[in-house]
């Protein structure tokens, strides 16, 4: 039986952004759906008013009935994918994060964006590699792509609290890390310390870390290596 698999983008991406290793898993016997979420679709007209809330949904819904699937996160998606694993555990039977991990209840993407205006425009890449989302390995024809093609991201999304239930079941997940811009050594040392609110949720969870160093944005930059990696994860018995 093929393995069931949904990919869920970071900022300012929708599902496009999983072209290349979408194809590849398909190729390698894989059932995929590559999701744009709410507020990431430059057609409806509603869409800076989307919460976490149906982005989480929307990652529900994409969910066969009756069947499980491996739910694959990259960077911003990381949070409407656990949240989406918090309200129904029972539909995902392993989860991947991208360069990205889970995130504890409360957590706030970037609080400091509520009073800009209500969409996080895509900034220029000298900005964007001093917050750590670095474009090691990204073509000029890439970042050209991905300037023309990038949607503002709402504030509804980066400014409000993920709001986590007291249910356990989402921790039990099987959980893969795959490290790109940040290395495992380091993405633990985070976990351990406890100082960096993105990676406490960590501490809870019985995850292993994976190494592929790259830039950010794997998928585009060695997208045959992340489908490789995605494709064993996900078939592990």
């Amino acid at each position: 039986m093929a393995t069931r698999i949904v990919l869920v983008p970071g900022f300012w991406l929708g599902a496009w952004a999983w072209d290349e290793v979408a194809t590849d898993l398909r190729e390698r016997g894989n059932e995929v759906q590559a999701l744009t979420l709410p507020g990431l679709d430059p057609a409806d007209p509603d869409r800076l008013s989307a919460t976490m809330e149906n982005q989480a949904q929307a990652i529900i819904d994409a969910v066969p009935a009756g069947e499980t699937v491996v739910l694959v996160a990259h960077s911003g998606g990381a949070s409407p994918a656990y949240l989406a694993t918090d309200r129904a555990p029972r539909l995902f039977h392993r989860a991947i994060y991208v360069d990205s991990a889970p995130v504890p209840h409360g957590f706030v993407i970037a609080p400091e964006l509520a009073a800009t205006g209500p969409e996080w425009l895509l900034p220029d890449w000298p900005e964007l590699e001093a917050t750590g989302n670095s474009i090691e390995g990204l073509a000029e024809a890439t970042l050209a792509r991905f300037r023309e093609r990038a949607v503002g991201e709402p504030t509804t999304i980066t400014s409000t609290p993920l709001e986590l239930s007291d249910s356990p079941a989402r921790l039990s997940i099987p959980t893969t890390i795959i490290c790109n811009s940040l290395p495992s050594e380091l993405a633990k040392k985070f976990r351990d310390e406890g100082e960096v609110p993105a990676f406490t949720e960590l501490t809870r969870i019985d995850a292993d870390y994976i190494d592929l160093p790259t830039g950010h944005w794997p998928m585009w930059s060695k997208p045959t290596e992340l489908a490789e990696l995605i494709h064993t994860v996900a078939n592990r018995p």
